[in-house]
């Protein structure tokens, strides 16, 4: 038998779950059979069968059919300045501007 216990990525603590493989069927549902509902230090245990967990998916295929071709160039008149450098951002955190909209009332 080979028991798996559910752990937080974070902490390491356990999360109150595992998995447990038997080496035979009759082995598992004689476990279910006597622990489900069991109760183990003020709890109560449910242990059922688990479903096998599905094969991943295959990866999507990529449609060449309707794909546009990239671009050759971009036209950047209009954005930022005009001379094709990136926006200024001006006025701080979003939260600078939720507080000057609240002062504004």
């Amino acid at each position: 038998m080979r028991v798996r216990l559910g752990t937080d990525r974070v902490t390491g603590r356990p999360r109150g779950f595992a998995f447990a493989q038997f080496t035979d069927a009759a082995r598992a549902a004689d476990a279910i059979r006597r622990f489900d509902a069991f109760e183990l230090r003020g709890r109560r245990l449910r242990v059922n069968d688990a479903d096998d967990k599905p094969p991943p998916r295959a990866p999507r295929p990529l449609s060449v059919v309707n794909a546009a071709p990239p671009p050759e160039s971009f036209d950047l008149e209009g954005f930022g300045g005009g001379d094709g450098r990136p926006f200024k951002r001006s006025g701080g955190s979003r939260r600078g501007l939720r507080a000057r909209k609240r002062s504004l009332r």
